[in-house]
């Protein structure tokens, strides 16, 4: 025979449940509460007692859970049982004392913010399970487009290909033929433009020697120039200086002829 009391707190994400019991040789009684927001709840009280040739048993128990929408959980729960006692004790039944304090029932509430959250989490994750069905719907029935275009494309590549070739060579040869009778045109333009371009490079060459000979002879009459300039202003020099003498010589011989004369 033993006695045991025991404290627990647990948590769950699914359902609850609540039980009680109580058996020969040892008592226990259970209460339990759960709340959750989508599943409901049970609540159920049971008391039982059993007595024997062995002995006596009575016990009871208090057990509560709690599941919120953020995750978290929460229960109580307590219980004690006594030893077993002799079938004829020998001062008879002995009374069977109960802990009152541990009949109250526990007063859990939800937190009402808890609960906002966790019906905004239930909405949201049922719109995005319809929007992810619609989705994988809109992709089957792509994948059947698809396939239905591939086979069309697949029957009309096996139905026109011989007559696509057919249509299309003589197109093709004569836009190449035309292309030909252009490069070769392009190819006599481009020889007689050379023939020109040799005989412009060579007038070009024949100015630029001329010119260069003009120049040369511009230079050597500029410098036949400066060289008269120079002798000219030599002239000038000398006949300035001359006419200054013959005025000088002039006014000498005046004086001298006054002088003779008186």
């Amino acid at each position: 025979p033993s006695a045991s009391s025991s404290f627990c707190l647990r948590s769950a994400a699914q359902g609850g449940s609540c039980s009680a019991a109580a058996g020969y040789g040892r008592l226990a009684g259970g209460f339990g509460s759960r709340s959750l927001y989508s599943l409901g709840g049970c609540k159920r009280i049971s008391v039982a007692g059993s007595c024997g040739a062995a002995g006596f048993g009575a016990g009871t128990g208090i057990s509560c859970g709690f599941v919120g929408g953020l995750g978290g959980a929460y229960g109580f729960g307590g219980g004690f049982g006594g030893p077993g006692l002799p079938a004829v004790p020998a001062g008879g039944i002995q009374e069977v004392s109960v802990n009152q304090s541990l009949l109250k029932p526990l007063r859990l509430e939800l937190d009402p913010k808890i609960q906002s959250v966790c019906k905004e989490e239930k909405e949201q994750i049922q719109s995005l399970n319809n929007k992810f069905a619609s989705f994988i719907d809109k992709v089957r029935f792509l994948e059947q487009q698809n396939k239905v275009l591939e086979t069309k494309w697949a029957l009309l590549q096996e139905q026109g290909s011989k007559r696509v070739r057919n249509n299309i060579e003589p197109l093709f040869e004569t836009y190449i033929n035309n292309l030909r009778r252009q490069l070769s045109s392009l190819l006599t333009d481009k020889d007689s433009l050379g023939g020109e371009l040799s005989k412009v490079q060579s007038l070009a060459e024949d100015f630029k020697s001329k010119y260069e000979e003009e120049i040369q002879k511009h230079t050597a009459v500029e410098n036949v120039f400066v060289t008269l300039k120079k002798e000219v202003d030599a002239a000038y020099l000398d006949k300035t200086e001359l006419q200054a003498r013959l005025e000088s010589l002039g006014e000498e011989i005046e004086f001298l002829r006054a002088l003779h004369e008186a």
